[in-house]
């Protein structure tokens, strides 16, 4: 079924159809709408959810993780300074292996306060141990919501699904919505292999953990994010065969032939493949990676894909301060290092505290690939892309 819905609105429908037994959460700019729909949901008595309203993101992200433990589905939503105040119960969730889901919708980290999307939250927690989905557009949040339940129960972590403030959030597209049985057929009902309230198993969560089983319990939690690798493609492709459309942990656009390439996470990458068919018009081979799954990191294959072009710009729409390169460059050049794939590469910040990137800026990245692609230096490995300076 088509019908014209806003980003924040895609995800709040998506997670009426799922139907989680308990929603708790605090509202923040511009992930509110999701919590607010939602709640309105549970007021018509549509959902069988316990929405809790809670005093803080911090006791939103503890109410979830204290009803988790007990057997039940869990989801909220938040952005920003919201996901800043649950870092700490981030690590909390992961480490005790809670199917959580978090629709995260991504804005700047003050200060300066700023309520507009870039990625710089979400970059924040990308070492928390949750898996983390990017979406493109509204159609991408409300199937990776939908897919993200059925992956954080079977790899037992939870899943953070992340769209672009206001850029997607309060943007209307047209989105191919599935049923509400069908959806309540894919992600069937939740097993949870232990939980607080069967008296029949008891058992401790959250006890200390000291040198000597620290260690072993993290190493576990590094085995379920790689072994989370191919649940999520097994998810993947049981979606495509329920509802035709197909995700893995990347998508590659008209990049076989590229002779150069640019990264981007998000919303950034629909503007890029509009820009990659018009320079394609006039005989010019670009092409776009665009990464879908940030946690677990897909390195081998992204070197593998990558392998077949001159020159790739990475485009961060955050910065590490690091005095070196954003988050995604860093990574994407590390893995093709590792797998000896020697690739020029340079690194973009840009769209700090949402400013808009344009088709002309992207012209100018590709234009900027060329030149390297044909031996030109390139002066800067780390540029600012459409700041004053």
């Amino acid at each position: 079924m088509k019908v014209a819905k806003t980003g924040n609105e895609a995800m709040a429908e998506a997670m009426r159809q799922i139907n989680p037994d308990v929603v708790a959460a605090y509202p923040i700019t511009p992930a509110t709408e999701i919590v607010m729909i939602f709640s309105q949901f549970v007021a018509d008595g549509l959902v069988d959810t316990e929405y809790l309203a809670a005093e803080s993101e911090h006791s939103a992200m503890s109410a979830c993780i204290g009803s988790s433990e007990a057997g039940a589905r869990v989801m909220t939503s938040t952005s920003s300074q919201g996901l800043a105040l649950m870092y700490e119960m981030l690590y909390v969730a992961s480490g005790l292996r809670l199917p959580i889901i978090v629709a995260e919708v991504n804005r700047a980290l003050s200060s300066p306060i700023n309520i507009h999307g870039d990625h710089s939250d979400t970059m924040g927690a990308r070492d928390s141990g949750w898996i983390q989905i990017f979406s493109e557009n509204s159609q991408e949040a409300y199937d990776n919501l939908i897919q993200a339940v059925c992956i954080a129960e079977k790899a037992r972590l939870p899943v953070m699904v992340s769209t672009d403030g206001f850029i997607i959030s309060h943007c209307m597209e047209v989105i191919d919505m599935i049923s509400d049985g069908e959806v309540k057929k894919f992600v069937g009902e939740y097993k949870p292999e232990r939980y607080l309230l069967d008296i029949k198993r008891p058992y401790s969560c959250g006890a200390l953990d000291l040198q000597d089983y620290y260690f072993e319990h993290k190493r576990q939690e590094a085995e379920a994010m790689i072994n989370s690798k191919n649940i999520i493609l097994g998810v993947a492709a049981e979606f495509e065969k329920s509802f035709g459309r197909k995700y893995g942990f990347f998508e590659e656009y008209r990049l076989s032939d590229a002779d150069v390439a640019i990264v981007c996470l998000g919303s950034t990458a629909g503007t890029t493949k509009f820009v990659v068919d018009k320079m394609r018009q006039h005989g010019i081979k670009v092409g776009l990676l665009k990464p879908r799954i940030y946690r677990p990191f897909p390195y081998a294959e992204i070197a593998k894909v990558l392998s077949k072009v001159k020159s790739i710009a990475v485009l961060d729409r955050s910065d590490t301060f690091s005095s070196y390169a954003g988050p995604l460059f860093t990574e994407i050049t590390s893995c093709l290092y590792t797998a000896g794939v020697n690739v020029k590469a340079v690194n973009y910040i840009y769209g700090l505290g949402g400013r808009d990137i344009g088709i002309e800026n992207i012209e100018y990245v590709f234009k900027e690939l060329l030149k390297i692609s044909e031996g030109k230096y390139a002066a800067n490995i780390v540029n600012y892309l459409g700041v004053r300076e």
